[in-house]
């Protein structure tokens, strides 16, 4: 029950993520032309594109980084694990994956921190929009990463230990 109620959620969350990365790429397409077109056809354009822009890259690098760490398809340098042994190269992959949750962790926990001196201090980063509602990504996005990395890891160790270690 727990594992289809847990699958579940998996799946819900996929399905948010993805929708998000197709609605925030679209924005992106669409402001980023219509400015394209107001600047060179009308000699105007809308003030506030430019830094919402920018926070819609923020957005979909995170939001593709979890995706990414969600199907095992994350950029990695694979270089050395190529001449391991099979058993080796998956200890190695399991402490890479440690690695990156322990790494994904402290730059949540920081960025918390920062998005949460950005909420105080009451700051605005464009047309009235508090600074803290584009930065919120940042703590969340790594959390999610480091956490998905860390349940790898975990299953990664747990079929390592059950794993019978093959003789000569």
């Amino acid at each position: 029950m727990l594992t289809r109620g847990l699958r579940r959620l998996a799946h819900l969350s996929a399905r948010l993520e993805d929708g998000l990365l197709i609605l925030l790429l679209g924005a992106m397409i669409l402001l980023a032309g219509s400015q394209i077109i107001l600047r060179n056809f009308f000699d105007t354009g809308i003030d506030w594109a430019p830094p919402l822009l920018r926070v819609l890259v923020l957005w979909l690098a995170l939001l593709g980084g979890m995706a990414a760490t969600r199907a095992d398809n994350h950029i990695a340098i694979d270089l050395v694990s190529r001449f391991l042994p099979e058993r080796l190269k998956r200890i190695a992959d399991a402490a890479t994956r440690l690695f990156t949750a322990v790494v994904c962790g402290i730059i949540a926990w920081y960025a918390a921190q920062f998005v949460w001196m950005e909420y105080q201090d009451q700051m605005i980063l464009f047309a009235g929009v508090p600074a803290w509602t584009a930065e919120i990504i940042i703590p969340i996005g790594f959390a999610i990463i480091g956490l998905r990395n860390l349940f790898t890891f975990l299953a990664d160790l747990l079929a390592l230990l059950q794993q019978k270690p093959s003789l000569p």
